[in-house]
């Protein structure tokens, strides 16, 4: 928005939150599919994994999840913004990949696609004007990540994720990243251990590559798309996400 031109109105901004609103619904039923592939609950896949694996997960997610900060904003130097789609294919053709070998592949994947899911944020933070090589925005993106993931889709969980708000200093994306891992690892090992299903596996590492990458995309357009709104409708932060909560609360039939 030009800074002449004056704040949107009540309708256009109560237009807009019924968007993001159901954004985030259908954040929430992508990871039925997953689930009805592997035959299981989200909360016993993690007991799938061997106790190895499941010991050194948040480590090996907090230092993944280092990695893809540089990998991420490097390829943007050298592949601009991707569409959706595009991301989405990729990685979905990458669970498969690392489903068919079973955990082995997959755990090789597991950097790989947490580099494309960061991108992937970064995209939709450019669609809504923001700079993802700016430090308050990349610290935006790695939040996303706190979001409860598409197979524990909590709308206490997954909304606490945008009202985190640290000073962004030299030493507070190190700290973001050590506190969204344990999060994410836990995520991450219900991925690990879908793609590893006897049989299943190429496709339940496709679903669920597919699943994640939408699940993302989705909660930085919620994420993103209440930050543009708020400056867009000259509101504060916390006042359009409390009109947001309340929809997500109390739902009615929107077109």
């Amino acid at each position: 928005m030009d800074l002449l031109d004056p704040p949107i109105d009540e309708a256009a901004v109560a237009a807009r939150l019924d968007a993001l609103v159901r954004r985030h619904a259908r954040a929430g039923n992508l990871g039925i599919q997953v689930l009805n592939i592997v035959g299981g609950r989200a909360e016993a896949l993690l007991e799938r994994l061997p106790e190895g694996v499941r010991d050194r997960l948040e480590g090996g997610t907090e230092q993944a999840l280092s990695m893809a900060m540089g990998a991420a904003q490097r390829s943007r130097g050298v592949v601009g913004s991707q569409p959706g789609w595009l991301n989405r294919a990729v990685t979905t053709a990458m669970g498969a990949a690392g489903g068919f070998g079973g955990l082995p592949s997959a755990l090789a994947e597991l950097p790989i696609t947490t580099t494309i899911l960061l991108r992937a944020i970064q995209d939709v933070a450019g669609e809504y004007g923001f700079d993802a090589t700016e430090e308050g925005v990349r610290f935006d993106c790695v939040q996303v990540f706190a979001a409860a993931g598409p197979l524990d889709h909590d709308d206490g969980a997954d909304l606490a994720f945008l009202t985190t708000r640290v000073a962004v200093t030299g030493k507070a994306m190190q700290a973001l990243i050590a506190k969204v891992a344990p999060r994410l690892s836990v995520v991450l090992g219900q991925k690990l251990a879908a793609q590893t299903v006897p049989i299943l596996g190429a496709a339940a590492g496709a679903a669920t590559n597919y699943a994640f990458t939408s699940y993302y995309q989705q909660m930085a357009h919620v994420h993103f798309g209440l930050r543009r709104l708020a400056i867009e409708a000259d509101l504060s932060h916390a006042e359009v996400l409390e009109a947001f909560r309340q929809r997500v609360a109390a739902p009615v039939k929107r077109g």
